[in-house]
């Protein structure tokens, strides 16, 4: 799923192409996407855009009249700048927003829709959109703790909520905890200051890190491959690769249609956190250690 960075890249390569720029049409091909009836989709055709925004892991354009177009592109769901009149061939190929000078596409791979458009008018009804979660880089180290620490869970959860905490998932919460040295499992109430201090650190210098690097990389060419996966990552998509710190091989956890990274050296103080079924499977023979995992892995 595109997170803080990766909209923030999109967002940037958008204000060149389509800030101040009409609008004529807009083209939908999935009919799963559109989640709302009032306004009309219509009613924005023929407006120029004056604002883009971002929503939590939304994209947000505004047009003339208070009107909004809200994208939310869920895991699977991508935008890509294609010349005028782009076809929209292929089940992947959902939406299309024309401009006079390129077409703005939205696609989703997999056979799940999840991806949705939402036109709404006015502040109040964009509000609506946001889950809630904490800006991080508008809220001082107190708030921070104050809101992450209201309820006892797992940091990997909290930071994946976006009830609690705006724009982070699977991929960057990884990269946070590993610059923070923390576990994954660690429960929030039970952090000391001192541990509270190195996340919000690491949550603020590591997004400003891809968020800069990515809109770097945005002002060059529109971002056509967005991935949750990038080889400059410290741990995230990078299982049995070593960790760039200590040199230990990255472990996982898996669940659904997800998985933790991280590095039990760094992070958990040598602990082998169990993976569902793997422990399931093995039941008291998993290990806990790294060595007890070295010694399984050459029977």
């Amino acid at each position: 799923m595109p997170e803080l960075p990766d909209i923030a890249a999109y967002i940037s390569a958008l204000e060149p192409r389509v800030l101040d720029k009409p609008l004529e049409r807009v083209r939908v091909a999935g009919i799963s996407l559109l989640r709302t009836a009032q306004p009309p989709l219509s009613a924005v055709e023929g407006r120029t855009v004056r604002k883009l925004r971002r929503v939590g892991k939304r994209i947000a354009l505004g047009l003339d009249g208070d009107l909004w177009l809200v994208l939310h592109l869920m895991i699977a769901g991508r935008l890509h700048w294609r010349p005028p009149g782009a076809k929209l061939a292929g089940r992947q190929n959902l939406a299309a927003f024309d401009f006079s000078h390129g077409s703005l596409v939205l696609t989703e791979a997999g056979t799940k829709r999840r991806a949705s458009l939402h036109v709404v008018a006015g502040e109040e009804d964009l509000r609506a959109t946001n889950p809630g979660g904490i800006d991080v880089f508008a809220v001082d180290l107190d708030a921070f703790r104050l809101t992450l620490g209201a309820e006892n869970h797992t940091l990997k959860r909290v930071l994946t909520d976006p009830r609690v905490v705006d724009g982070i998932g699977n991929a960057y919460s990884d990269e946070i905890l590993h610059a923070a040295r923390l576990s994954p499992i660690a429960l929030t109430q039970k952090l000391n200051p001192e541990e509270w201090e190195r996340l919000f650190s690491a949550t603020r210098d590591t997004l400003r890190l891809w968020i800069d690097r990515l809109q770097a990389e945005a002002k060059v060419a529109f971002p056509e491959k967005v991935t949750a996966f990038r080889k400059e990552m410290a741990v995230h998509g990078r299982y049995g690769q070593p960790c760039p710190r200590c040199g230990e091989k990255v472990l996982r956890i898996r669940y659904a249609e997800n998985e933790t990274n991280y590095c039990a050296k760094c992070q958990t103080g040598g602990t082998v956190l169990a993976d569902r079924s793997l422990s399931r499977l093995l039941g008291k023979d998993w290990p806990r250690t790294l060595e007890g995992l070295e010694a399984l892995k050459r029977r």
